[in-house]
């Protein structure tokens, strides 16, 4: 199913969720060409606020950093090809008003 071997560097995901998160950034890669990250991370983005909801959050590139508060079990940041790829729901914040 993925041409490329994707490496999980960190996840909280369940197995599914992580398969499929791979599967689309497989997907992705096939459609846009590698260097058009953010059409990557949209399509992602778009394939998993339909499977669970919306609410979640992509960030493709080669070279990034970022500090995130997400919802418990929809985490997961791995490597494929030449890009990392890192998807999360965003968590709730608290207060407000």
């Amino acid at each position: 199913m993925l041409e490329g071997k994707a490496m999980i560097q960190d996840t909280d995901m369940p197995l599914k969720m992580q398969l499929q998160a791979m599967s689309c950034a497989s997907v992705a890669l096939d459609l846009f060409d590698v260097l058009d990250c953010k059409s990557i991370a949209a399509h992602i983005k778009k394939e998993f606020d339909l499977s669970y909801g919306p609410g979640w959050q992509c960030v493709v590139g080669s070279n990034f950093g970022c500090f995130f508060t997400h919802t418990r079990g929809t985490f997961i940041y791995f490597c494929l090809e030449t890009l990392n790829f890192l998807i999360f729901k965003g968590a709730a914040g608290g207060g407000g008003g």
